[in-house]
């Protein structure tokens, strides 16, 4: 058997340790009704285990199906005399920004707590020392137990509250810096923040339904837990609260990175487009100079081909006339170059 711990209790004191689960069935029967209860802890029991305390204490057989195959929301449900329990632990995996989260499942009945665990994480024994220090809280029954657990679950929010604000800080400083990788982790996060609240947000109704049945007992005892649920609840509240900021700031950085960096996008697109404009205006200029200069180029090379029959080489003008005519042409050129304003 999967067993972590295995005791029972009489007015909140352990009174026993057995071994086996048949002893502790033994020890129930023997115990006084209405002052004692046993808590069994099981860590990833199959259906051969489960159906061991199943067939003791009458578990309904859709409850030991959600056990067993486990993936299941936080929540809350009767059957009969015996509730049923889910809640999702988490542990934040700050290297790889990752929440792990957990489940455990409980069993309560008057005499009874079935506590099953599917993860390593929370360690549950914490919480049984816990109670077995203080036996006038662990004498309210299997209630008190439940609220230890819910306690110490909604306790281990914290850390992974911290963990998630420190990591939305370093995005919210890589988005103003133009870190092209950001929009990935900012998704990823969102997804993390996003399966997170889904673990948080239905312990509101949990809370609320289990302190209204703690308040129908009517018993002045319950006074000290109904307070103590209430403590919890305004944690978890919290706990919601900063889950939901998280996902909405996550969610505007998001759009906030996505301006950023269309806006520079948008001034590469116009620094390129300038730079396209200035290259643009070079390639006039040097072409506007080519054909200026082309243009004696061509006359000096036709006279310098040097054949007999020419015309004007025996022109005792023809050398000032070629000259005049080689100016000309490159006047003309640079003054329609210069008018639209290519030079």
């Amino acid at each position: 058997m999967t067993v972590v711990d295995n005791a029972v209790y009489v007015d909140g004191t352990r009174v026993a340790s057995p071994t086996s689960l048949d002893q502790t069935f033994a020890e129930l029967r023997r115990c006084p009704d209405g002052r004692s209860f046993g808590w069994i802890g099981l860590l990833r029991p199959d259906r051969d285990e489960i159906d061991v305390v199943a067939k003791e204490f009458q578990f309904h057989e859709l409850a030991i199906e959600d056990t067993v195959n486990a993936h299941q929301r936080p929540k809350l449900e009767w059957y009969g005399d015996t509730m049923f329990v889910v809640l999702r632990p988490a542990r934040y995996v700050d290297p790889v920004e990752i929440i792990e989260l957990g489940e455990i499942h409980l069993f309560l009945g008057p005499e009874f707590v079935v506590t099953v665990r599917h993860a390593a994480e929370p360690d549950l024994s914490e919480v049984r020392l816990r109670m077995e220090a203080d036996p006038e809280l662990l004498a309210h029954g299997p209630f008190a137990v439940l609220y230890a657990v819910l306690d110490k679950v909604v306790d281990d929010y914290g850390p992974v509250l911290s963990g998630l604000q420190d990591d939305i800080d370093q995005i919210e400083t890589q988005v103003f810096d133009g870190d092209p990788s950001v929009s990935k982790r900012i998704y990823q996060l969102s997804r993390e923040v996003i399966a997170f609240q889904r673990a948080v947000q239905p312990l509101q109704d949990l809370i609320a339904a289990l302190h209204q049945r703690v308040g129908s007992e009517g018993a002045t005892p319950d006074l000290e837990l109904s307070r103590a649920l209430r403590d919890v609840a305004d944690h978890a509240v919290r706990a919601l609260e900063r889950t939901e900021g998280f996902r909405q700031l996550l969610s505007d950085i998001l759009v906030v990175n996505s301006t950023l960096v269309a806006q520079r996008q948008n001034e590469e697109m116009a620094r390129l487009a300038q730079a396209g404009y200035d290259q643009n205006e070079q390639l006039k200029r040097i072409s506007s100079w080519a054909a200026i200069l082309f243009a004696p180029t061509v006359v000096a090379g036709i006279y310098g081909m040097n054949f007999t029959l020419m015309p004007e080489l025996a022109w005792p003008l023809g050398y000032p006339f070629a000259l005049a005519l080689m100016f000309g042409l490159a006047l003309v050129l640079y003054l329609l170059f210069k008018r639209r304003g290519w030079l």
